[in-house]
């Protein structure tokens, strides 16, 4: 007899063979009804998955995430075999990966065939057609050289060379995918039939590379969404809509915060003089609290000798996502003098055996050498080290966006060396920097997930005691917090577990923001001590930290966040003194110079243009307050106030200027910013 162990603790037990769906219809013909997939041992599997001998079993419905995951897979073979019928047996396709918010699939199409945005509500219309026909998702589990000759038969080279690596890997069974006509190479699991589908929808195409490599074949990738009724996907549009609005890519240079220069390279962001007063501020704001926590400011060098890398780690484990090393200048001559070729150079780099630099792409092993350059004791610890240091990562080219997605942006990191003892209070420290960066900016909508090593994962290092102790420390910081939060293996750094903070913008999407990670290995590479009580030494812990993260990246969401309009204590410019005539240019200089001197960020506008179009000009700009005068001002000696931000505890109304000042600093000193909700009083 099978036995499925539900997740209330009790069991079913059914004939040896009998199906995760069976199990469903044994408990109910509605979770039958809405079954999706199902989860055995806490393996994906389709509902067709047979059993035998005793497991845990779950349905997943159409109100779990990894629901609405599958069938979002599931969409974009149906989007296969829609291209397919379109445009026939010459049409390649190679894979279709679900990816946040929706999926995609690549495919070759025939020569000469070019497929545009035009082209998708025909896709779509084909797709239609799938779904009503509601193609049974099957499975079947062959033999690699079985599967290479039957998708060889349909002309599908990409597939053979996947199971060729397959094979390659040890593998000597892959399963296989039909729906209707179509066949594909898939892992799966898939929703049980096409007419799961309820809601789906073509975003848009792009260019791609098979492999992600420029030198393979071009590809052409489509991207499209699925949900399991109209109504989320009206929401998600909405979602969308929204964000173009908001996309810091658009806002961002048009405010004059940040461009991107080709000569300069691509990914490499240049902060123009009113971006770097936001970023500026916001490093003024933590340092307040680095200090007060007790933390050392530090600088470092952009580049290190790439053995400090090798001792630490990150080459080679991260050297994909890395620059090249940079050759030292005397080794290349001895190499160019050995008749090196070109060839036996590039290995050398790849290994790493060679005399030279790396492009920083971590700040921390620098800050382990600045521990390491003199003898600490017990009494000296913890030692907290910050840097507002700048890395840099190898991005592909078409994987960069704005500042979210750059090959050189700065961390506001910092690294603690304490006792063993001492890690509990440390990381709870750090997490409340994190929590107080969110609250001050209004960003209170966040979880919070443990990132927990993968114990079949070769990439994680050290000893598993170590782990377990680190593991044990986050998940007992993440406890306090008062938030949910979730345990994910496998998503640890290779050094340490994480503890990752996960912050719901305005407009309900997810972006990834400060982290804190507990290491008990670097030091342990590094060789790292200080001297105990008992006179011997002692190997301190680890702990990495940055509450913004990228300050380009954390820049980029704080920009799509509040559309612009930042909170008056960061706004580029807080002020803007229109004048009304050019009768009353000598008042508002003398308004600007005061508000100058009070240590506000002031723009005068008396230009010849007509007060109405002054104003459409600086809330265009986003600024905070706009003050009118005219001659009314001059005679009262007052100024009309005008907020960008409709809201009830925005300054506005007719006041004197010393009033003024005193109400907009003290908004600035007290961070103030508006309802999220708030709408511009354009």
């Amino acid at each position: 007899m099978a036995t499925a162990i539900l997740p209330d603790g009790s069991k079913r037990e059914l004939p040896d063979g009998s199906t995760v769906f069976q199990v469903a219809e044994s408990i109910g013909r509605g979770l039958a009804k809405a079954a999706i997939v199902g989860k055995v041992d806490g393996k994906l599997v389709d509902l067709s998955h047979p059993l035998v001998g005793e497991h845990e079993v779950s349905i997943v419905t159409d109100r779990d995430p990894d629901g609405l995951s599958v069938l979002r897979h599931s969409t974009a073979h149906v989007l296969a075999q829609a291209l397919r019928r379109l445009y026939g047996e010459g049409l390649q396709y190679t894979i279709g990966p679900v990816i946040e918010n929706g999926f995609y699939y690549d495919f070759q199409f025939p020569e000469g065939v070019k497929v545009t945005q035009d082209d998708l509500p025909k896709i779509e219309k084909e797709m239609e057609a799938i779904i009503a026909a509601d193609f049974k998702f099957g499975r079947e589990n062959v033999q690699p050289e079985d599967a290479r000759k039957r998708l060889s038969s349909r002309n599908q080279k990409f597939k053979k060379e996947l199971i060729d690596e397959l094979e390659k890997a040890g593998e000597t069974s892959v399963s296989l995918y039909e729906q209707g006509d179509f066949l594909d190479l898939c892992r799966g699991p898939h929703i049980p039939g096409t007419g799961k589908i309820k809601a789906f929808k073509l975003m848009s195409i792009a260019g791609a590379y098979w492999r992600g490599d420029q030198a393979r074949e071009q590809l052409t990738r489509i991207y499209g969404t699925a949900f399991f009724d109209k109504k989320q996907l009206d929401q998600h549009q909405k979602m969308l809509d929204e964000a173009k609005k908001r996309d810091h890519r658009v806002i961002g240079p048009a405010l004059g915060l940040y461009t991107i220069d080709d000569q300069v390279g691509q990914g490499l962001v240049l902060w123009k003089p009113k971006g770097a007063v936001i970023r500026q501020e916001l490093q003024n704001f933590i340092g307040q609290h680095l200090k007060r926590q007790g933390y050392s400011q530090v600088f470092t060098p952009h580049i290190g000798r790439l053995g400090l890398y090798k001792t630490s780690g990150h080459f080679p484990y991260y050297r994909e996502s890395q620059f090249p090393p940079l050759v030292d200048r005397e080794f290349a001559a001895k190499l160019a003098e050995e008749k090196c070729s070109c060839s036996d150079l590039a290995n050398l780099m790849e290994k790493g055996d060679i005399d030279g630099y790396l492009l920083k792409p971590m700040n921390c092993p620098m800050h382990i050498r600045i521990y390491a350059s003199e003898q600490r004791s017990y009494r000296d610890l913890p030692v907290r080290l910050a840097e507002f240091g700048t890395v840099y990562r190898w991005e592909k080219s078409g994987e960069l966006g704005g500042m979210t997605r750059v090959r050189g942006f700065t961390q506001d990191d910092a690294h603690l060396f304490c006792t063993p003892e001492q890690v509990a209070a440390e990381v709870s420290g750090c997490l409340e920097l994190v929590k107080i960066v969110l609250s001050t900016l209004g960003m209170n909508d966040y979880r919070v997930r443990v990132g927990l090593r993968d114990p079949d994962k070769a990439k994680f290092v050290g000893d598993a005691a170590q782990w377990d102790a680190a593991e044990a420390a986050c998940l007992a910081a993440a406890e306090t917090l008062g938030v949910p939060f979730t345990k994910e293996p496998g998503e640890a750094a290779f050094y340490g577990p994480k503890i990752d903070f996960v912050v719901r913008d305005v407009i309900g999407r997810e972006w990834q923001l400060g982290t804190v990670q507990v290491d008990y290995q670097l030091p342990q590479r590094f060789d790292l001590s200080y001297v105990g009580q008992d006179n011997h030494p002692h190997r301190p812990v680890m702990i990495h930290r940055a509450p913004f993260g990228s300050m380009e990246r954390f820049i980029g969401v704080l920009t799509e966040h509040f559309a612009g309009a930042f909170p008056l204590w960061l706004a580029p410019v807080q002020v803007a003194v229109l004048t009304v005539s050019e009768k009353t240019d000598e008042y508002a200089a003398k308004v600007t110079q005061q508000l100058k001197d009070a240590n506000l960020r002031v723009e005068l506008h008396n230009s010849g243009d007509k007060i109405g179009s002054k104003i459409r000009t600086a809330l265009m700009a986003k600024t905070s307050i706009l003050l009118t005068v005219g001659e009314k001002e001059i005679e009262t000696g007052t100024v009309s106030v005008r907020s960008y931000f409709d809201t009830p505890d925005a300054l506005k109304g007719t006041m004197s200027v010393a009033d003024f000042i005193a109400a907009a600093t003290a908004k600035v000193e007290a961070k103030w910013h508006p309802a999220q909700t708030a709408s511009a009083s354009a």
